[in-house]
């Protein structure tokens, strides 16, 4: 089965610390965007062998809480005419606080989009400034409940740690907001200075003090111990699910990645991995409309949107297998499913890396999987950088 993710790159804003592939000046474009999305979803689409099933879409960005629901309707209509979109399937949306209101969300609704993950970043309003985002932390209580309202029982937050001049205890009393509302499911990701941002060039020349590194893994420590006596399953390295009716409320679509299974990348600067390519379309909006109003040329899984492709060969497949699946704290890599996909054991492939690592004490063997140790928590790229 395959996911789909539709990459929105428009913002009100841009924050200074981002460098995914966004524009903040660009909205008046996004009804002939969206026209292209629906264009290219049906050119991968119907190039395809057969109509193929979709297990998950994700509206990514940028903001797609920037779409109307009229527009987000359109895209998924077309996701269901040319693909099979299977009963059940999870249909997520970002959104930021500061652009929902209880019509919209119930709009989304109505649309078919079922899993709402709001942009929260930090419950604290000095940090929301700094991280340069437009909304409040009241506003973001709002948002969550604006979403119960309309109806939807699985809602993610998204949190960042380790900012400049944070304390242990104020991302303590995020956490403790966080867990108040009650969401379905929370990310949770270390603030990465990434180079060529407004932030990177804010610490570059002095004005910016990076958070010491030991003091953010106290805080991934501390988000560990307070999530996991809320009642949160820790089931990827950044990522913690509730249990609801039985069922832990794991991301699929992120799950799809992590199992290195196959997703399509539909809109400019999306990338995807399918039929044995790693592809990526041109971060150009712009060019992107234009490529989508000619004549299709491309065949499955790609488009006119095309900017770049990989042949993906067994290794290489193999490995990526080994750097994802490790990211999953209780499963990792089960050692029956890599040698039925593959036709070789873990220990058979990788004896060297297993042996070592599990000599540091940052993997070990349960139930038939491989996974990280709580020490190698910490220390997750230490290990993946084994296998890549």
């Amino acid at each position: 089965m395959f996911s789909m993710y539709i990459h929105f790159p428009f913002c009100q804003k841009r924050c200074g610390y981002c460098d995914f592939f966004t524009r903040a000046d660009m909205q008046s474009a996004i009804p002939a965007y969206v026209d292209s999305l629906v264009k290219e979803i049906e050119q991968v689409g119907t190039s395809a062998e057969e109509k193929l099933p979709v297990q998950t879409v994700f509206f990514g960005g940028g903001t797609p809480s920037l779409l109307s629901p009229a527009q987000a309707s359109n895209i998924l209509v077309s996701v269901g005419k040319y693909f099979t979109l299977l009963p059940g399937a999870e249909i997520s949306l970002e959104a930021n606080p500061g652009t929902v209101n209880l019509e919209k969300l119930q709009g989304y609704q109505a649309a078919g989009i079922n899993r709402i993950s709001f942009g929260v970043q930090s419950f604290k309003d000095d940090e929301l400034q700094f991280l340069e985002r437009i909304h409040s932390s009241r506003e973001a209580v709002d948002a969550f409940e604006m979403a119960r309202a309309a109806g939807f029982t699985n809602i993610n937050l998204d949190l960042i740690f380790g900012l400049p001049g944070q304390t242990v205890a104020s991302w303590a009393d995020s956490l403790e907001q966080a867990v108040k509302l009650d969401p379905e499911h929370l990310s949770l990701y270390a603030l990465t200075i990434e180079e060529g941002t407004p932030l990177h060039r804010q610490v570059e020349a002095g004005k910016v003090i990076p958070l010491d590194d030991d003091i953010s893994a106290d805080m991934y420590q501390l988000a560990e111990e307070m999530l996991t006596s809320g009642g949160y399953n820790h089931y990827e390295l950044s990522n913690w699910a509730a249990k609801r009716d039985g069922k832990v409320q794991s991301c699929i679509h992120n799950l799809q990645y992590w199992l290195n299974l196959p997703y399509l990348g539909i809109g400019a600067g999306a990338h995807g991995c399918a039929a044995g390519y790693r592809y990526s379309n041109a971060a150009d909006i712009g060019g992107y409309i234009q490529a989508m109003t000619r004549k299709p040329g491309m065949q499955f899984p790609f488009s006119n949107a095309i900017d770049s492709m990989q042949a993906i060969d067994k290794r290489t497949e193999m490995n990526e297998t080994m750097m994802l699946g490790l990211r999953l704290l209780e499963q990792g890599v089960r050692d029956l499913e890599f040698a039925e996909r593959f036709g070789a054991g873990i220990g058979v492939v990788y004896p060297k890396q297993v042996n070592l690592l599990i000599q540091q004490g940052l993997l070990e063997w349960k139930d038939g999987s491989l996974r990280l140790t709580r020490r190698g928590h910490l220390l997750g790229n230490r290990v993946f950088r084994e296998f890549v």
